[in-house]
């Protein structure tokens, strides 16, 4: 099989580091033209470089914060303006750990406008371009917590829940207009959000991270943690046109941790 996006436009959220910057990386690979979005523009500058030392692009990117509503559409609002977009990956950085018992009203509502209402947002303002092309991927970087409830993480498994049901109603909507939604399902991947919770975890437990981290290496069949470009490429499959006829979907991709099917 040949992924081929040349002359698709891709816009990757929280593109600057981890698995976005992975996404973005993949999908300029096949030939997309990546616009890049988060808060750092230092950042966005130098993974803009990376991308066109890839391939010709253009690649291109646009600075919001994802705390702010009102920011993420005003920079959408004006690409949208420029260029359609053929593919939107919605993906910003997880609430906080902790128990869902302990979350004050404030966490459940800063994630749902982080995650829930910022991904509305960016994709009422590309769906008239997909339209148009016939054409359109939206793809959201959620969890596994969908499937399966994860331990401490009590306001994440809460909005992730409710972002993949928005999805797979948008997908029931979309679809007779060439347009797909889906979503990515990473299990532990070696980001800076796991060290961070693997630090966490083992400052409140009061062990070492090693021995924190072999507890969440024996959870997974695969007996490693992921690289930020592996559920990049089930990212950028999802976003080909070879991948047309599958639409409303969660793909975990986490060596089997997930014990549901």
């Amino acid at each position: 099989m040949i992924i081929d996006l040349t002359e698709k436009n891709a816009l990757v959220c929280g593109s600057t580091n981890g698995i976005g910057k992975a996404c973005a990386i993949e999908l300029a690979k096949a030939g997309a033209n990546v616009t890049l979005m988060a808060r750092n523009e230092e950042m966005l500058k130098i993974v803009k470089e990376e991308l066109c030392a890839i391939s010709k692009g253009p690649h291109n990117y646009i600075v919001a914060d994802f705390s702010s509503n009102v920011q993420v559409q005003s920079a959408v609002e004006a690409l949208v303006k420029q260029q359609d977009i053929h593919i939107l990956v919605n993906n910003t950085g997880g609430p906080a750990p902790g128990p869902a018992n302990l979350a004050k009203n404030e966490d459940f509502i800063a994630a749902f406008q982080a995650h829930l209402l910022n991904n509305h947002i960016l994709t009422q303002a590309v769906i008239p371009g997909m339209k148009k092309a016939g054409y359109g991927r939206i793809i959201n970087m959620i969890s596994t917590s969908v499937k399966q409830p994860l331990p401490n993480l009590g306001v994440s498994n809460t909005i992730r829940g409710a972002v993949a049901n928005w999805a797979k109603t948008l997908a029931n909507e979309l679809a007779s207009f060439g347009i797909t939604v889906n979503n990515v399902l990473p299990g532990a991947t070696e980001t800076g959000r796991l060290k961070s919770i693997i630090e966490g975890k083992a400052s409140k437990t009061n062990v070492e991270a090693n021995e924190v981290e072999g507890e969440m290496l024996a959870e997974i069949p695969a007996r490693r943690f992921g690289k930020p470009e592996e559920p990049a490429y089930a990212v950028t499959f999802l976003a080909s046109p070879l991948a047309a006829y599958i639409n409303g979907i969660n793909v975990p991709v986490d060596g089997g941790r997930t014990a549901c099917l």
